[in-house]
């Protein structure tokens, strides 16, 4: 699709780890040469698709809608791993698949403009803060993670905020939480778009939905992690992309 970028970035961290991903355009879905049945998960790439045109995400989801809503739908429902980082986060919620309450019916999560007012492009932490199946086993709750992020409209806003904010949390659907290098949630810089919660990713109510504007694709290995004397030397790309490794061998697929 035209205007997205860190496809290659997330092809070869699942390269890296011992899986064979291979890049599909919305034309081939379209033209239905490519079916999903075909793939154990999918991953919507980070950019400017359509060039945001409208806003973020809203024309590739449309391009998904037409040509193959169903067939992502049951791709779902079989319970593989669909991530969108970034832009691919925003056509998640456009889709309706995220939170995934109403399922397609309508829109309660939007990413709105950063309440910076500019485009965020640098470093800061992360949290989790899900017992979620795919990586409860493989990031330490109580560690905060070093990882990048780039975008303008990454401003998680939830359509009523004291009922749904608080479904999210109990159903574990908030995934990763901003937090500074000690690990305490906090407000800008470490939240670099005043998401409410401090959210920086969210899932389905089955956990195999995942939409996060972090991108765990730009920081796969140890040398890219500046501050590896205090977390390791395993960068987050590399713990994030193995957990989905794991989790699609334990289904199966």
């Amino acid at each position: 699709m035209e205007g997205t970028n860190n496809e290659y970035e997330a092809f070869q961290s699942f390269k890296r780890v011992g899986l064979d991903p291979r890049y599909v355009h919305v034309n081939e879905l379209r033209r239905k040469t490519v079916s999903l049945e075909e793939f154990s998960s999918i991953f919507l790439p980070g950019g400017f698709s359509a060039g945001d045109y409208i806003r973020a995400g809203v024309i590739l989801a449309n391009r998904i809608a037409s040509s193959s809503l169903n067939e992502l739908r049951e791709f779902i429902d079989t319970g593989k791993p669909v991530i969108g980082v970034c832009n691919g986060f925003q056509v998640l919620c456009e889709l309706g698949f995220l939170p995934g309450w109403s399922y397609e019916n309508q829109r309660e999560i939007v990413l709105g403009q950063n309440t910076s007012n500019r485009y965020e492009c640098r470093n800061t932490y992360i949290r989790l803060t899900s017992d979620n199946m795919i990586f409860k086993d493989f990031f330490n709750r109580e560690q905060p993670y070093l990882v990048p992020v780039a975008h303008a409209e990454g401003k998680i806003q939830i359509q009523n905020k004291s009922v749904n904010l608080e479904k999210l949390v109990d159903m574990g659907q908030v995934l990763f939480r901003y937090s500074d290098p000690e690990g305490n949630f906090g407000s800008y810089p470490w939240n670099p778009n005043g998401s409410d919660h401090d959210i920086a990713a969210i899932s389905n109510e089955n956990g195999n939905v995942i939409g996060l504007m972090p991108h765990p694709e730009r920081m796969f290995y140890r040398y890219r992690n500046a501050e590896k004397k205090i977390f390791g030397e395993t960068a987050i790309g590399e713990v994030f992309f193995k957990a989905i490794k794991q989790y699609i061998s334990k289904i199966g697929y």
